[in-house]
């Protein structure tokens, strides 16, 4: 069995204390990762054996293999039992005329003016759809998660994760309500998840006014009249309302705080709980600086708990993580009375802290910052469990998140590589890929700075599995080429050879450049090191490792599937930094902060203090890993925080166009700002402009199968861009195509589901020169083809870029079917 030591790396569990880092520094206290490690999921076409020590490895499906979801005959996922709102009988009606008439409801309004408790009362009291409804939070979930959330509620399932496609084909006729809390997503998120179920009817809740349509209905929610304030006060007393002035003080109450529930509710707790025991409401002009007085009346059990979630800002913890760390023996009893006093909310998982109770808590005095230290040893400890399930690490996920970003900014990356090493096996066999791929986007520059090589390997071959899953090959390609180089340099064969098979499924790498080096070129300086393409070493050290002329393990793969012997020790590191330029760099400790000297480090979105700890080589004497001393740098533009990897899923940089055949976007042509007058600025302002899809009329005519007789429907036949510029069609499936583009790739468009629209997504590249250079982004192109048939309109959006300044000129176009 593995285990993973203080500092996030893998070792044997014969291995003695004492023992070393593949880095040479000594490893620490160890905690066991438990359970199935290799527990196969399955996502689209593909099967994946999760593995938390050398990295998953994937198979294509064979026949009979793919699972079969059995449709339940009815849904009833209610949210959690509570008392009714009081004062919303019209905006219940208004949400059930709508629902009735077929139409999207979204909900929308300012914090605490009563939006959640609404839509639950809803879910639990208006009519279900013909095969039910259920209420889902969608709080710091990616919407393909929430997707995916849908179709296992509705299906019995397990280790599955349908295509979009697929997963339309298997949602068809699923008529159910969803009710979505926390739905703060932008029109097209929102839309991408009503395409998941396409004959499921919505209500969303959110702060904003984001969903637009004739097919929708925008409710908003505002605070509740007078009689309903008196009511709502009268019930929280426990009593009614003096009429000799006390209805005079709640009426001058509701309207200074413009009817919004939580501050009434929040009065109404402080009389309740006044020391005198004469329940005296508080004067109307102190209605908004309600919270220290609610504080000085809480015991040290309820402060403890709620500065426990203050710390963890947005994110949700169940009770019992609540009663473990604030030492509190009834912790689900005390929060249920801290969201009574409107300091923290109820969620179908657990409990979060109420948004204004932070800065209000940070000023408070006497307040013991929580250990840093404590809080990661707990999750990473209780995430490796065997008796930990991973949907419960799913669910806890964004805990996850807020505890690696604070370990960041306290100079603790191995805190934040420890907690992502643990979760990250969990995340995977869960299916939620979206929060996956955000952690593992935070782990892998946080292993570079903190020097741990094992797992910088780990999280980039995970990224390239993941990237697999999702269906984003090209991305894959890069990563498990680098991953292997990795693998190599550590010694480690199965990691390596892993990494080498799972390239079969991705586009094939194309030879390197000639540049007179063969593979045995390590004779004249270390040639498994990754370099960009100005030749400069990267990684998170230079330290030379095991290359092809080594005597160490054999680096040959197992499974070579690349028939031009391309060497992939050559290839750029693509691991999430940019190789700094050897005459511009600057040392990553101007962006790390100094542990030493962090007494208050802030939790992300919170400002509530922690204590980081001492910095992990300490021990040793060893200066703070991710510091000069490590020969870690960073150019011009990057942060410590991130590495240069953009979160949420963002395109890792891919410097690497040249060595690898990338699908294309038609021709993009790419212009760069040489003028900056900072020349230690390693992200230069970057144009793509697109001025057609397609390839040139005059290259191969045979690369994709034509149709004797192109079907004149849906995208199958062959397109005249706007540019004049020639490309064809094929049907690839149900409703999807196949086009082969400029630079020979093949993608594949998918329906949207919205009218007769397809979208595909392909790398955006270089184009300055006239060939297909550097990979600068990626790109999502959408067709809608018009009712004629003939004609179709396309639209391209940069959904993620490489490096800061990158930009599309992406303006529409117009295609023509050629008969």
């Amino acid at each position: 069995m593995a285990s993973i030591d203080e500092d996030g790396n893998e070792q044997d569990d014969n291995e003695q204390d004492g023992s070393r880092r593949a880095d040479g520094q000594p490893t620490g206290n160890q905690v066991t990762i438990g359970g199935d490690a290799t527990a196969p999921v399955i996502a689209g076409n593909h099967i994946a054996y999760i593995g938390a020590q050398h990295g998953s490895t994937v198979n294509v499906l064979v026949e009979g293999e793919r699972p079969r979801p059995r449709r339940r005959e009815r849904v009833e996922l209610p949210p959690r039992r509570q008392s009714a709102p009081v004062g919303r009988a019209a905006d219940l009606a208004s949400i059930e005329a709508a629902l009735q008439n077929g139409r999207t409801v979204q909900l929308w309004g300012p914090a605490g003016v009563g939006k959640s408790a609404l839509l639950r009362h809803a879910a639990r009291t208006l009519g279900a759809g013909p095969n039910g409804k259920l209420f889902l939070d969608a709080a710091g979930r990616e919407p393909e998660d929430l997707a995916q959330d849908i179709f296992e509620a509705c299906h019995e399932t397990h280790g599955y994760a349908p295509s979009h496609t697929e997963l339309r084909h298997l949602m068809a006729g699923m008529e159910v309500t969803v009710y979505v809390d926390n739905a703060d997503y932008t029109e097209e998120q929102l839309r991408k998840v009503m395409d998941a179920a396409p004959d499921a009817t919505f209500v969303f809740a959110g702060r904003a006014n984001s969903l637009l349509g004739s097919d929708s209905r925008a409710h908003r929610v505002q605070g509740i009249d007078r009689l309903a304030a008196m009511l709502l006060l009268a019930s929280e007393l426990g009593r009614p309302l003096d009429e000799s002035g006390e209805q005079d003080i709640a009426t001058a109450l509701w309207e200074t705080a413009s009817g919004t529930p939580l501050l009434l509710l929040r009065a109404a707790a402080v009389a309740r709980l006044d020391p005198s025991g004469e329940s005296v409401l508080p004067r109307p002009g102190a209605v908004r600086e309600l919270l220290p007085p609610l504080f000085d009346r809480l015991d040290g059990s309820s402060l403890r708990a709620l500065h426990l979630l203050a710390t963890f800002g947005d994110a949700e913890l169940a009770p019992v993580h609540i009663g473990a760390l604030s030492e509190t023996p009834d912790p689900a009893s005390l929060c249920e009375e801290l969201a009574r006093l409107g300091l923290a909310q109820e969620t179908e998982l657990g409990y979060r802290v109420a948004t204004d109770v932070i800065p209000a808590l940070r000023q408070r005095e006497g307040l013991v910052p929580y250990s840093l230290e404590r809080l990661c040893a707990y999750f990473a400890e209780w995430a490796a469990r065997p008796t930990t399930q991973a949907s419960q690490v799913s669910d806890q996920a964004r805990a996850f998140e807020v505890l690696a970003e604070l370990a960041e900014r306290s100079g603790r990356d191995d805190l934040a590589v420890r907690l992502v090493r643990a979760a990250s096996p969990a995340l995977a066999r869960s299916l939620r890929f979206g929060v996956w791929g955000r952690l593992l986007d935070r782990g892998l520059p946080a292993a570079q700075r903190d020097g741990d090589r094992q797992s910088e390997a780990y999280f980039t071959h995970e990224r390239g599995i993941r990237n697999i899953l999702t269906g984003n090959r090209t991305l894959a390609a890069v990563l498990l080429v680098q991953a292997g180089v990795l693998w190599r340099q550590l010694g480690d064969t199965q990691g390596a050879e892993a990494a080498s098979a799972a390239q079969q499924y991705v586009p094939q790498q194309a030879p390197p450049p000639d540049t007179g080096a063969g593979p045995d070129a390590s004779a004249q300086g270390d040639a498994s090191t990754p370099t960009d393409v100005s030749g400069s070493p990267t990684g998170a050290d230079a330290t030379p490792g095991p290359d092809a002329g080594s005597s160490g393990p054999d680096p040959t793969p197992v499974q070579n599937t690349d028939p031009s012997g391309f060497d992939p020790t050559s290839v750029p590191d693509v691991s999430g930094s940019v190789a700094p330029d050897p005459t511009s760099v600057q040392d990553v400790s101007s962006a790390v902060p100094d542990p030493t000297s962090l007494q208050n480090a802030t939790a992300p979105g919170t400002g509530m203090p922690v204590d980081p700890g001492p910095a992990a080589s300490s021990a040793t004497g060893a200066p703070p890993p991710g510091l000069a001393e490590t020969g870690t740098t960073l150019t011009g533009g990057g942060t410590a925080a991130g590495g240069g990897v953009a979160s949420a899923g963002a395109a890792v940089v891919l410097k690497v166009a040249a060595v690898i055949a990338a699908v294309a976007i038609g021709a993009v042509a790419i212009q760069q700002n040489q003028d900056s007058s900072d020349p230690a600025d390693s992200a230069p302002d970057v144009t793509v402009t697109t001025p057609g899809l397609g390839i040139d009329n005059d290259g191969p005519t045979d690369a994709v199968p034509a149709e004797p007789e192109p079907d004149p429907t849906g995208l199958a036949g062959r397109w005249l861009d706007s540019e004049g510029s020639g490309f064809e069609f094929v049907e690839a499936g149900p409703g999807s195509y196949t086009a082969q583009l400029a630079c020979g790739d093949t993608v594949t468009a998918e329906p949207t589901g919205s009218g007769d629209t397809y979208t595909f997504t392909a790398p955006g590249y270089d184009a300055a020169d006239g060939s297909c250079g550097d990979v600068l982004g990626e790109i999502t192109t959408t067709i809608t083809i018009a009712p004629d048939g003939d004609t179709a309109e396309a639209t391209r959006e940069m959904t993620s870029t490489v490096a800061d300044g990158v930009t599309c000129t992406c303006t529409p176009y117009t295609l023509t079917r050629v008969p």
